[in-house]
């Protein structure tokens, strides 16, 4: 027999943003639990709205399941005597076991005898086990902020109120916080005032919505969407989909109604994402758009409650948004009356950080960077002065009133205000691209200036970071250097240029020197700062579908030109299919096992005493020459199959050659060719990391 199981742990307004993972790590965390109670269960669902989080368990099985496990014990030649009575390890084993003499067994294992006991475990019933369970699955869960309340230990999300928890019609009882669990829940904060009865988990939903509130965060979200393009196609227009709004949206309301707003027509003289972000991000309106594309006068919100009054709610948000747009004129306008390049003085008294200096600092490492890099790929002078003006004048609008009211507008402004001031295009579109990409999966910047400016800027950032002792730990990393590491790598990859990560760190690290005292030594430095690049190399391989250890056997070689990092993955990948690849992959690990044992060197000719060892070398010598050539032009898999015409030679030299012989010249020459063979595949791609199927 089974039942279905409810909990609903019911709080004050939980923050949006928390919702989803919170309601996803519930359900792992259920179904891990109860997996490892053996505990048979059916569908595992969650739910979420601002003010409870809610686990809905089908067909939980009424008692764990019995378990009967076999435990190997000491062999049957130390748990039997001669007399064939059992000695005192096998009854100590019993005894260990919690079974009798009488209910050990004999098992072979390969050829061996051994005592086996058969541990017997009774499952328990649920109702005796889901008030423990229940209250772990609670504290179990985490969130970014945490809170206290009362005098009460338990830190979470925000303070619980009540708790309901039924297995079936029957209450599940347990406490938290002086909360004790029940079969009440509570409906929307306003439009439900009285406690509502749940009297079995199947009658959840339907309670709560005769309370106003629509519990499935799916249905929620689709309802809210209906209610946006309804509203927009009613008024001529519409709404761009906008998944993340969407969805913070979802989680803001209980009980959602759509309505529609408008703000005078003078305001959209000002630039469109003036209006949007106030819009968007501080009152999370979603603006609509003529059939052309064209930001009109009107925005759709999403009221948590019914229709009745809806006049007056729209014309409140009306009055806010009307307040905002006013302030962001006034910004807009009194932004116009300066320069970008008159703004950069205010970067001298603003600090970027306390062990890096000023923001106007970082302009200045931006522009030596950025001109490092326009000679290093060879563009035109006319390119390199756009790129070193973008450099000059991308961080001045972070002065302006309104990226200071929204910050979210850097560069975007700038481009704005530089327009304004008769700047090139070229140069308007640099300072907004400077700060792409600004998220996993974002665009790149296309032109060239964005392009050296936004890798001068990440690159001075992290090389900072990391040079002042700052480094991403764990999940911690508020300087998002994960982030502007990885944008680095797909940028030097969508360009397909020469340089490598290693010379850009040196650059960026000997110039941040001139202004600071690194807290962390160059060489130190630069390691941590070159395998930080390497994992993100890792991530992008892997991510481009590369086994782990292909991924491993191309960075193993330390090299930085992160395009030949990609070109090799795809090689080997490729190699591996080989019918070659097997027989030479055992042959190179034979040869550097054995290689290892010796001192290295260069190899003498003259003490190649048998025709084995002289083919082997002049097989080397010959495929180096043609591999050498290959690399240069880039054909890695053709550089590939060539090294797999080591194989044959590698073989007969095992079997004809002693390398461990007694005379130390032949034995150190034999390693030391054998060293010469390795070391040169391994500066290609370490094979010695590739794990055979």
């Amino acid at each position: 027999m089974s039942r279905s199981m409810l909990l609903e742990i019911g709080t004050e307004e939980i923050p949006a943003g928390f919702m989803a993972k919170a309601l996803t790590d519930l359900k792992e965390l259920a179904v891990k639990e109860f997996a490892g109670q053996r505990i048979a269960s059916g569908q595992v669902q969650t739910y979420g709205t601002p003010r409870r989080l809610t686990l809905m368990i089908q067909e939980l099985a009424e008692r764990q399941e019995d378990v009967e496990e076999e435990v190997k014990g000491p062999s049957k030649k130390a748990g039997i005597d001669g007399d064939g009575n059992y000695t005192k390890a096998a009854q100590g084993f019993a005894r260990g076991q919690g079974v009798t003499i009488e209910d050990i067994f004999i098992k072979e294992i390969n050829g061996v005898d051994y005592l086996f006991a058969l541990k017997k475990e009774v499952g328990q019933d649920i109702v005796k086990l889901l008030p423990q369970i229940l209250p772990k699955l609670i504290t179990s869960l985490s969130f970014p902020k945490t809170m206290r309340w009362g005098e009460y230990d338990l830190r979470f999300v925000r303070p619980i109120r009540w708790l309901l928890a039924l297995y079936g019609e029957e209450v599940i009882n347990f406490e938290i916080t002086d909360i004790k669990s029940d079969r009440y829940t509570y409906g929307h904060r306003f439009l439900s005032k009285d406690a509502l009865t749940v009297n079995r988990p199947e009658d959840y939903l339907a309670v709560l919505t005769e309370g106003y509130v629509c519990t499935d965060q799916k249905e929620r979200r689709r309802i809210i969407w209906e209610q946006i393009m309804a509203l927009a196609q009613e008024e001529g227009g519409m709404v761009r989909e906008d998944h993340e709004l969407l969805e913070e949206v979802t989680y803001l309301v209980e009980y959602p109604t759509a309505l529609c707003g408008s703000f005078a027509e003078e305001y959209l003289e000002l630039p469109t994402e003036v209006l949007i972000t106030p819009m968007r991000e501080h009152q999370r309106y979603f603006p609509v758009f003529d059939r052309q594309g064209k930001l009109v006068n009107k925005f759709i919100t999403v009221r948590n409650g019914t229709a009745d009054y809806l006049d007056i709610v729209r014309q409140g948000n009306e009055r806010v948004l009307a307040a905002r747009l006013a302030d962001a004129r006034f910004f807009y306008r009194e932004d116009l009356k300066t320069p970008l390049e008159d703004l950069l003085p205010k970067l001298e008294v603003i600090t970027y950080h306390e062990d890096i200096g000023t923001i106007m600092a970082k302009v200045r490492r931006i522009e030596d960077l950025t001109r490092y890099l326009a000679e290093a790929i060879g563009i035109s002078q006319e390119e390199k002065e756009q790129a070193l003006r973008v450099a000059k004048i991308a961080k001045a609008d972070l002065v302006t009133s309104m990226v200071y009211e929204f910050p979210e507008l850097q560069g975007i402004m700038g481009a704005y205000y530089a327009r304004a001031h008769g700047e090139p295009e070229v140069i308007c579109v640099g300072i907004i691209e400077h700060y792409l990409p600004k998220f996993p999966g974002d665009e790149l910047p296309q032109g060239i200036a964005g392009w050296l400016v936004s890798m001068a800027d990440k690159l001075d950032t992290i090389v900072g970071c990391f040079s002042v002792g700052i480094q991403p730990t764990g999940s911690q990393d508020p300087y998002a250097l994960r982030r502007q590491a990885l944008a680095i790598c797909h940028m030097l990859l969508a360009r397909a240029t020469e340089l490598t990560v290693d010379q850009l760190l040196e650059v960026a690290y000997d110039r941040l020197c001139q202004d600071i005292n690194p807290k962390l030594p160059r060489e130190t430095a630069l390691k941590d700062l070159k395998e930080f690049f390497l994992q993100r190399m890792r991530n992008i391989l892997t991510d481009k579908g590369h086994r782990y250890d292909v991924v491993e056997a191309v960075l193993a070689p330390g090299k930085t030109k992160l395009g030949n990092i990609v070109k090799w993955a795809e090689a080997l990948t490729g190699f591996r299919r080989e019918t070659t690849f097997n027989s030479l992959l055992t042959g190179f690990n034979r040869a550097s096992n054995l290689a290892k044992k010796g001192q290295g060197g260069l190899v003498r000719e003259d003490l190649l005493q048998e025709a084995a060892e002289t083919e082997l070398y002049q097989a080397f010598l010959q495929v180096k020459s043609k591999v050498d050539l290959l690399v240069e032009q880039g054909e890695y898999m053709e550089a590939l199959n060539r090294l797999a015409h080591l194989q044959e030679p590698i073989d007969r030299f095992f079997a004809d050659i002693m390398v461990m012989v007694e005379d130390e010249e032949i034995k150190s020459n034999r390693l030391a060719l054998l060293n010469s063979i390795t070391q040169y595949v391994k500066d290609k791609v370490d094979l010695t990391r590739i794990v055979t199927d």
